[in-house]
C-alpha cells in the first residue's frame, strides 16, 4: 500500500507497480522523477505543521500535538506518510499503530509520557505494525488475519519501500536497507467491538469497521468528538485494491462512521494529515458507492488495478473486487499484495 497513493495518484501508481505482486515477480517502475519530486516538495504537509509542535525530538518523526492529549507521530520523508498516534490520559497512554518500523517509536513515545503504554493498531498491514515488537502490551483484534500478520512480513514483501524512489531524503540513518523487514509480535490481549479502554479522564471505544481488512478498527473519543480512521479514510487516494479488502463491509462501516459524524470535531487518519474534518466520511461514502454502480469509468493500470476520481475522492481498486470476487481473507497481508 501506497500513503501517496493517498495524496498523489501519480507517484502512487508508479510505487504501487513496483510492489511485490502475491505469486509472480515484481513489476518494474515507471520513471517517477518528476512526480517524486512533486510529491517532495509538499512534506511535511502544511496542515500537520499548523499544529502544535510536540516536546518531543526526533531525526525522522514529525511530531504535533493533534488535539489536547493526543500527539501525532508522522513519517513524512517515506512514501508511505504513516502516522501513528499517542493518546495519553491520566493513569496510561493508548499507542495506535507503531508505524513503518524504519526507526524505534517507543523511545519517541516515551519522550511525551511516562505512563505505561498499550498498543492498539489501526489494521495489521506492515506500515501499521512496524513498531510492535518493541511494546509488551498490544491489545489486538482476535481474526485469523491478524494472528497470520503476527509473523511479521519478510524483505522480499518490502523491498520497494526501502526503494530510492520511496524516501524524500534518503533512508534513515542505521537502516538496513537491503534486509528491512518488519519483526514478529504477539499480543497481550484480544479487543472485540464495542470495549472501552479507560485512560483517566478519557475514555476510549473501539469500533470494529472490516472493509479495508478484516482486522480494521477505529477509535472513538466520545466525549472529545474524535474519531481515528485508521485506512478507512485519510485525506488521499483510498486503497481499497488488496485481496483482503472487502468492499461490502467498507461500506457497511463507512456508514456507521459516517452516523457519528454530526457529533464529531475531527478525524484523525493514519496517513498523510493529523486533523481531518468529519464530513470528508461522508463524501468518501458516496463516491464508493458511485464507483461500484458502474455508471463511472476508472484508468486502467497494471495488475488489475483501476483509479477513479469520483466528486473529489480519488479511490484505487481492483476489477476482481468490483466484480465481487473474494480474496483471501485469513491469509495475511502486507497491505502491498495483488490479485493473482
Amino acid at each position: 500500500m501506497l500513503s501517496n497513493r493517498r495524496s498523489i495518484v501519480g507517484l502512487t501508481v508508479a510505487v504501487l507497480s513496483s510492489c511485490q505482486a502475491r505469486s509472480s515477480a515484481p513489476v518494474p517502475p515507471p520513471p517517477v522523477a518528476e512526480s517524486l519530486q512533486g510529491w517532495c516538495a509538499k512534506v511535511p504537509r502544511p496542515d500537520n505543521l499548523a499544529l502544535p509542535p510536540a516536546a518531543a525530538k526526533s531525526v525522522w518523526f514529525e511530531i504535533h500535538e493533534a488535539a489536547p492529549g493526543v500527539f501525532a507521530l508522522a513519517e513524512p520523508y517515506q512514501f508511505q506518510e504513516a502516522i501513528s498516534y499517542l493518546i495519553v490520559g491520566t493513569k496510561q497512554a493508548l499507542m495506535f499503530d507503531t508505524g513503518i518500523g524504519m526507526v524505534p517509536i517507543r523511545p519517541v513515545a516515551e519522550q511525551l509520557t511516562t505512563l505505561p503504554i498499550t498498543v492498539i493498531n489501526s489494521h495489521t498491514h506492515y506500515d501499521h505494525v512496524g513498531g510492535n515488537a518493541e511494546f509488551d502490551r498490544i491489545l489486538a483484534m482476535d481474526t485469523p488475519y491478524t494472528r497470520a500478520n503476527m509473523a511479521g512480513f519478510p524483505h522480499d514483501n518490502l523491498a520497494s519501500e526501502v526503494a530510492p524512489s520511496a524516501f524524500c531524503k534518503g533512508a534513515p540513518a542505521g537502516l538496513d536497507t537491503a534486509a528491512f523487514h518488519t519483526r514478529a509480535w504477539k499480543a497481550s490481549g484480544t479487543i472485540k467491538d464495542g470495549d472501552t479502554i479507560d485512560l483517566g479522564g478519557r475514555v476510549i471505544e473501539v469500533l470494529s469497521v472490516p472493509g479495508h481488512t478484516p482486522d480494521a478498527t477505529a477509535l472513538l473519543d466520545r466525549a472529545n468528538g474524535l474519531l481515528w480512521t485508521g485506512d478507512s479514510y485519510y485525506d488521499g487516494a483510498l486503497w481499497l485494491y488488496v485481496p483482503e479488502t472487502d468492499l461490502d463491509g467498507y461500506e457497511a462501516s463507512m456508514a456507521r462512521m459516517v452516523a457519528l459524524a454530526p457529533r464529531l470535531k475531527q478525524l484523525l487518519p493514519a496517513h498523510n494529515t493529523a486533523k481531518v474534518g468529519p464530513d470528508r466520511l461522508a463524501t468518501a461514502l458516496a463516491a464508493v458507492k458511485k464507483m461500484r454502480t458502474g455508471t463511472v469509468t476508472g484508468k486502467e493500470e497494471t495488475g488489475q488495478r483501476l483509479i477513479f476520481d469520483i466528486d473529489g475522492v480519488t479511490i484505487l481498486t481492483s476489477k476482481s473486487l468490483l466484480e465481487r470476487k473474494t480474496g483471501e481473507r485469513g491469509r495475511g497481508g502486507s497491505g502491498l499484495t495483488t490479485w493473482p
